[in-house]
């Protein structure tokens, strides 16, 4: 057998094993991708800082929606208008002088049905009895709140759709809370020593994006 024949021969090996070799399946920790960094609102207060984190993935309306009025200035110089005890409290639309300020903005649809639940700690959007009429009100949950969350596409049952969280800043929310609510007007849990939101101002995490 020659020197040539034996050089086929060889290749002919490498190119079958080739073939039948399976494809290399990654590692458990190649396999597990890092999160995409998350967008956060920065919530300068009279009582200090609040951070949240805004999940666009979960809630893409909701979160469009909230950052567009971060950005216009639409908070800067609201309070907290509404101080439930034990189980939210509320901004985006009373300013610090009582009156109200209105959002120009369409309302949107409900997202609660995104599979985020109303935990305490998380922020949700407010709207009135019809389930897709939130504009520019936002809550935040003093504590886990089953009842806000989806069950069924009903005005009993659509719930309150969850777009992010506090990540930084609970013991101003529950400062925030500790506040007693008095009547005031129309409304039944107004702030006796309202909260002034200063500024609120959106960090991007995707510099692709503005």
């Amino acid at each position: 057998m020659n020197r040539l024949h034996l050089r086929h021969l060889a290749l002919a090996a490498v190119l079958s094993q080739a073939c039948q070799a399976k494809p290399e399946t990654p590692s458990a920790d190649s396999a597990s991708a890092t999160p995409a960094p998350l967008d956060t609102v920065i919530v300068e207060t009279g009582r200090g800082r609040i951070v949240m984190e805004l999940d666009r993935a979960k809630a893409p309306v909701s979160v469009a929606n909230f950052e567009r009025h971060v950005k216009s200035g639409f908070y800067d110089g609201l309070i907290f208008h509404r101080i439930a005890p034990a189980f939210v409290i509320q901004a985006g639309r009373v300013t610090e002088n009582g009156s109200e300020r209105t959002s120009r903005a369409a309302p949107i649809v409900n997202e609660a049905e995104n599979g985020l639940t109303n935990l305490r700690g998380t922020v949700a959007m407010a709207r009135g009895d019809y389930p897709n009429s939130a504009t520019s009100e936002f809550f935040i949950n003093l504590k886990d709140n089953a009842k806000l969350d989806f069950r069924e596409a009903t005005y009993e049952g659509y719930g309150y759709a969850v777009f992010g969280r506090v990540i930084e800043g609970m013991d101003v929310v529950d400062a925030i809370a500790a506040t007693r609510p008095v009547r005031h007007g129309l409304y039944a849990e107004y702030p006796s020593e309202p909260t002034v939101i200063r500024r609120m101002f959106l960090k991007v995490a995707d510099s692709t994006r503005s």
